[in-house]
């Protein structure tokens, strides 16, 4: 049983609009520290930053009405917390307590991730879908129930009709459709609006990655400060989640899906 949201539900929304200010701090620095928290709804995008660089006002409205559409922008942004950034200061060290699972994909989850980008690409609004064995249930909004049955006659389609959906509907916060993301391998962090060398981010890809690489669930626990996680130095890991990052386009884009 799984779930699967395309970029415009509204938490993938508050999702893009933190990873492309990420994006933007990794412009201005090449280890920048930055922690974002996004709420977006009914017109109002309220925005919470923690970061080592200074964003001016028009670079975050320019981001947010990219993604988002004409919505007013309410903005705080303050330093990192010195004890914290004081943590990083010498070498790269884990930079968060944890508990990180990478679990392999499944068929039915490869199979649905796949239904849900064929969907989006003609259908770019607002939808989610669900697999659970032979039930296949497809809400996807501003499209005609007759036109998604002929192409999915066997699916459970819009089960109470056609509608809306987005940001005017609905509100969307960062990190609230994990499951969608990560599939099993959720645990207690979340993967979007934070710099690589926060755990909640590093860590959990390199979970990941490990996992589809051996096809064996991996699990590790490592504590803020930690210099080495499965026997590789903390640098080495946000490495290979830099890499990741990079090869999806960036951190906005690997907001849009998660890490399939």
């Amino acid at each position: 049983m799984y779930e699967k949201v395309n970029p415009c539900h509204p938490d993938k929304i508050a999702d893009r609009i933190a990873g492309a200010i990420v994006d933007l701090a990794y412009k201005k620095e090449n280890s920048p520290k930055v922690a974002v928290e996004v709420l977006i709804g009914h017109g109002t995008c309220h925005i919470i930053v923690e970061t080592s660089v200074c964003n001016d006002i028009g670079e975050i409205e320019s981001i947010v009405h990219r993604i988002a559409g004409d919505v007013a922008v309410d903005y705080v942004e303050v330093p990192q917390d010195v004890f914290l950034a004081e943590n990083q200061s010498q070498e790269i060290r884990c930079g968060d307590n944890g508990i990180f699972k990478g679990m392999p994909l499944t068929a039915e989850q490869k199979t649905l991730s796949q239904t849900a980008r064929d969907i989006f690409g003609k259908y770019r609004c607002d939808g989610k879908y669900i697999a659970d064995g032979e039930r296949l249930i497809i809400c996807q909004s501003n499209a005609r129930t007759e036109d998604l049955k002929a192409e999915y006659p066997t699916a459970e389609i819009n089960p109470i009709g056609d509608w809306l959906g987005g940001t005017d509907v609905d509100t969307g916060a960062t990190n609230r459709k994990l499951g969608s993301d990560m599939a099993d391998s959720v645990t207690g962090g979340g993967l979007h609006g934070k710099d690589l060398s926060k755990a909640d981010v590093s860590v959990n890809i390199y979970a990941w990655i490990k996992a589809q690489r051996t096809r064996q669930p991996v699990e590790f626990c490592c504590a803020i400060g930690d210099k080495t996680i499965d026997g590789k130095p903390y640098g080495e890991i946000v490495e290979i989640a830099r890499e990741f990052v990079r090869q999806q386009g960036g951190f906005e884009k690997f907001a849009e899906w998660g890490l399939f």
